[in-house]
């Protein structure tokens, strides 16, 4: 079980704590606002009523503990960059933020921010998944009912074919790509579009799986891929 900390519960990192503690993480809920604070509380491990620009305030409700922060302010770009400068000095290893324009991402990454999202293109429910796990790359719902994955394959599948792994039969879902990111590679590597059933799965091939949402999901669990 990973330790994470939500700063700023607007409704993006209202959605990312949810999510996480849905998926059954400790989660730490910081916001300075007092009524978001107390719908937090109602799914989080902890949520605390703190500005997040004050390091002795922090460094009291123990964010130094956290495997991982998330930086969900967003409209007050000071506010945001402060935090995240602040968590960083603090020894937090790894830092999620949230930006509202290409400059603001800009000024996150200089600072040592590992992955920076926009509101626009990211929904926090997405953000969350992608952080749960390093072997879920990603995983967008398409609708309520179907989405799509882009996932690490689980190592027993090295070396044998689509058709033996009968992803199909079993699991009710497709793979639709495959992404291979061998040494020879450059940049996202060799994508193979609806790749043959006789394709033989290779040690560093990222999968690209489309299917319902439930089966995308019991597909995690069976493979012990989902924490």
């Amino acid at each position: 079980m990973r330790q994470f900390a939500v700063i700023g519960l607007g409704e993006f990192g209202m959605s990312v704590a949810k999510t996480l503690s849905e998926k059954g993480h400790q989660v730490l809920g910081i916001d300075k606002d007092e009524e978001l604070v107390q719908e937090a509380s109602e799914f989080v491990t902890e949520a605390v009523q703190v500005d997040a620009t004050d390091e002795k305030a922090l460094k009291a409700v123990g964010i130094m503990n956290v495997d991982l922060a998330i930086v969900g302010i967003g409209t007050n770009l000071e506010a945001s960059i402060l935090t995240a400068l602040i968590l960083k000095e603090l020894g937090v290893q790894h830092v999620v933020a949230r930006a509202v324009t290409d400059e603001h991402g800009k000024v996150l990454q200089r600072i040592g921010v590992e992955k920076v999202v926009f509101l626009e293109r990211d929904m926090g429910s997405r953000v969350a998944n992608s952080l749960v796990s390093p072997s879920i790359l990603e995983h967008i719902e398409l609708s309520p009912e179907f989405g799509i994955m882009e996932t690490v394959p689980p190592k027993e599948f090295t070396g044998k074919s689509i058709r033996d792994l009968g992803i199909r039969a079993k699991h009710g879902l497709n793979i639709i790509a495959v992404r291979n990111k061998d040494s020879s590679s450059e940049g996202e590597g060799e994508l193979n579009v609806a790749p043959k059933a006789d394709y033989i799965v290779k040690q560093k091939d990222v999968f690209i799986i489309v299917g319902s949402n439930e089966n995308l999901d019991k597909f995690k669990k069976t493979y012990h891929i989902e924490k």
